[in-house]
């Protein structure tokens, strides 16, 4: 049998690029209208960000930064509400029980998402079931902060004291199950020493009263305006709850420079939610916009302010993975401190 040939003639190879062309096209039209279908050219209407923690806390001032971006990006307008209560459990909800279309956004922390729910026996939400990580903003840093006229000045003093003293010096947090709350919890347990917990309904009143001198002890999330308290006698910062010294605030020691603390750190991070089961495309929509917007030098700065480090980007697979670790180191911690659900 003698070998056969196939040619492609010029017109014929002329014709087939033309009709590929023609056809990619139409496959591409195909994919523009499929995901346009699933969007429903998604926004057409303002977007609301739920913030479950007070104006002023270190979720909402990152929203503020970050949101203008994405407005400004996805080209609509993003309503930020405030609900705060039973320590982020009471906005949460709102976003648990909106409606799947992407209008509804949740600016929460690894407080709320991984703490709450492990130290809450009856819960209003499930977090598996009724929300989508999007996207992973940034870390708050947190400092150790007593009152101006403490006789307290270092993190050394703080634990002797306490030790000195068993339960009788407190802290202030924003509630049971707060970041100040664990982070405080996990601290005594580390420091060997006993410490009164105080829960107030949202960090700012705590910092109130470590400001007024009824509370002994406060983790504040670091900013500006704490170093502006501490400039005005208000409040002494004490260390920060750092492995090293932060380029940002150098001035204050980290708290692995006690020798008692030496592995100890403690940061929280900030992220956004939509409710389960809201489209594949709107999701990635609100994830790549979000993402963008991290990058812009003004949001990073802004940020940056606040003591607010901003996150490495992350596949929403990557996001999701973060979140699930999170929820079970928390675990982890809660069965090391004796944490037990209320």
């Amino acid at each position: 049998m003698t070998p056969s040939s196939f040619f492609i003639s010029a017109p014929l190879l002329r014709t087939s690029a033309r009709q590929l062309g023609a056809a990619l096209v139409g496959i591409a039209c195909l994919l523009s209208a499929s995901v346009q279908a699933q969007t429903g050219n998604y926004p057409q209407k303002p977007i609301k960000l739920i913030v479950p923690l007070a104006a002023g806390s270190a979720v909402d001032n990152a929203a503020r930064i970050v949101m203008q971006k994405v407005a400004r990006n996805m080209g609509t307008a993003i309503a930020i509400e405030n609900q705060a209560g039973a320590a982020g459990l009471i906005g949460a909800d709102r976003v648990a029980k909106s409606a799947p279309d992407g209008y509804t956004l949740g600016g929460f922390n690894d407080s709320i998402m991984t703490m709450l729910p492990n130290l809450q026996a009856k819960m209003p939400w499930d977090i598996q079931k009724d929300f989508e990580p999007i996207s992973l903003v940034a870390t708050v840093e947190w400092g150790v902060v007593v009152p101006a006229d403490s006789a307290i000045r270092t993190a050394a003093d703080l634990i002797a004291a306490a030790k000195k003293s068993p339960g009788q010096l407190n802290y202030g947090s924003g509630g049971n199950g707060s970041p100040q709350h664990i982070a405080m919890a996990l601290f005594a347990s580390q420091a060997g020493v006993q410490l009164t917990h105080v829960p107030y309904k949202g960090g700012a009143p705590a910092n109130q009263d470590l400001i007024g001198g009824q509370v002994d002890i406060f983790l504040a999330p670091f900013g500006k305006s704490y170093e502006e308290l501490q400039k005005q006698g208000k409040i002494k910062i004490l260390a920060m709850l750092n492995s090293e010294r932060l380029e940002s605030v150098k001035a204050y020691p980290a708290i692995s420079e006690s020798k008692s603390l030496k592995n100890f750190t403690f940061n929280i991070w900030t992220g956004y939610f939509v409710k389960k089961d809201t489209p594949e495309a709107i999701v990635q929509v609100i994830h790549k916009t979000i993402t963008d917007s991290l990058s812009d030098p003004a949001v990073r700065s802004g940020l940056e302010a606040n003591s607010q480090l901003v996150a490495k980007p992350l596949s929403l697979q990557a996001v999701d993975k973060a979140y699930a670790d999170g929820t079970a180191q928390f675990r982890a911690i809660a069965k090391s401190i004796n944490l037990q659900p209320q």
